[in-house]
């Protein structure tokens, strides 16, 4: 019992070591691919889908689809930091990473699959609470990143009611009501990373 308590306690404080550091596995080339995704998808879906209300479910697909390919290319950059890193608690830090995000994507998830599913003709507020899910999971991760991140979570969150608003006015389902907020916002973050992680490194 005092072996299991001993070990729980090591744990814990190694988990509260991981909290109090910067997480370096956000890195500025990910989120660069990811706004110039988005705004490839804008132009994707101003071409191929030019009725969004009325193919629902290709509308969903691209930006479904590029949202899961921004979402891979951030994870194998994490992944291969990770195992690159000299930090004694690059494991713990990483999934802290990971459970402080999961929880907003995993929310827009299932506000994605209801409004779907039971409410149809409400899907044109997706970009909007898309936006803002996305600005929750910079708010949770705020703890373990540069501080800076804190004003894309404000962009994301303002951009997000701002196509809440404007949802009623027929520009719900504009391409741009999506790649310009997440074009702007992930060139954004990665200048925040660039700036505050990655522009002095060879120095450090």
């Amino acid at each position: 019992m005092e072996l299991h308590e001993a070990l729980t306690q090591i744990a814990e404080i190694r988990r509260q070591m991981a909290r109090s550091q910067v997480f370096r596995g956000y890195r500025a080339a990910p989120a660069a691919f990811s706004g110039g995704l988005a705004l490839a998808a804008a132009a994707l879906q101003a071409v191929l889908i030019p009725d969004p209300a009325l193919n629902l479910g290709a509308y969903l697909a691209l930006w479904i689809g590029a949202a899961a390919v921004s979402a891979a290319a951030t994870a194998m950059v994490m992944v291969s930091r990770s195992r690159l890193s000299d930090s004694p608690y690059r494991i713990e830090i990483t999934w802290l990473a990971i459970e402080q995000f999961l929880p907003a994507l995993v929310a827009g998830g299932l506000v994605t699959l209801t409004l779907v599913e039971f409410a149809p003709q409400s899907c044109g507020l997706l970009p909007g609470l898309w936006q803002i899910f996305f600005s929750l999971g910079l708010f949770a991760s705020c703890r373990l990143v540069p501080r800076e991140t804190f004003l894309v979570a404000v962009f994301y969150l303002s951009t997000g009611l701002a196509c809440l608003v404007s949802a009623g006015d027929g520009t719900a389902f504009s391409p741009w009501a999506m790649g310009i907020p997440f074009g702007i916002g992930q060139f954004l973050a990665a200048a925040v990373l660039y700036w505050t992680l990655e522009r002095n490194h060879g120095e450090t």
